[in-house]
């Protein structure tokens, strides 16, 4: 174990890895980067580019490929070189603009994808009132609230220090170091960022394709049957 400042009193310790080692995991970081920021440019392309592809969904879509993007060309990048060297060399306050994006991201990602399928919903199950009730200005909205309330919530636990509101004295004494960038919960607010970060979402997702899926089989169900009985009508043999 080596410290990451040796002139430096308080300084965190990692451990050295060798050449092969690094190489390696570079390499891996560097390609799913490139997967990551390439993949999501090229949807971003795409839909600007062809008006035939600005539709409500769509832009929505449009909206979480910028968000994975940027987690793809500025969070990803930071993040591996301190996986790898195990030390963060950029200071305090851009460790805590680090963790507070990377949070913000994550959890932009997974509202994208929530209003993705509440969109779905009202495409599958409600056809008719999708144009009432999926209007431009609703839009507009499901992508303000994608990026204004994780932004809210990821930059006030992290600079407000409520992500370990009640273990203070513990972090400041045992994890707290120079050249270290950790994020750390407290029971309380880990229950409070799982819940806003993934389960909720991630129920509202689960919920809502489950019924497109159910309305979508009795759909098809529907069509079997008439082209059934249509054939046996007709005589046609299929």
């Amino acid at each position: 174990m080596v410290p990451c400042y040796e002139s430096i009193s308080g300084s965190c310790r990692r451990e050295l890895l060798t050449f092969s080692i690094r190489f390696p995991m570079y390499m891996f970081m560097v390609l799913a980067i490139l997967v990551t920021v390439c993949g999501n440019l090229l949807v971003i392309t795409s839909i600007a580019h062809f008006k035939q592809l600005h539709t409500s969904t769509n832009y929505l879509i449009l909206s979480l490929a910028v968000c994975d993007f940027l987690l793809g060309g500025f969070i990803m990048p930071c993040s591996a070189i301190r996986s790898v060297e195990g030390c963060w060399y950029l200071g305090d306050f851009f460790c805590k603009i680090h963790t507070s994006t990377d949070i913000m991201l994550s959890t932009a990602s997974i509202f994208h994808l929530s209003f993705i399928s509440i969109d779905r919903y009202f495409a599958v199950c409600q056809p008719l009132r999708y144009r009432t009730k999926i209007t431009p200005v609703t839009i507009l909205i499901m992508i303000i609230i994608s990026w204004v309330v994780p932004g809210i919530f990821a930059f006030g636990m992290v600079f407000l220090d409520l992500s370990i509101k009640g273990i203070e004295d513990f972090y400041y004494e045992q994890v707290d170091c120079v050249g270290g960038c950790f994020v750390i919960f407290s029971k309380a607010s880990g229950v409070v960022t799982s819940m806003i970060s993934f389960f909720i979402p991630g129920f509202i997702m689960l919920g809502i394709y489950l019924k497109v899926y159910l309305v979508a089989r009795k759909q098809a169900r529907s069509i079997k049957d008439v082209f059934h009985q249509f054939h046996t009508d007709t005589g046609i043999s299929r």
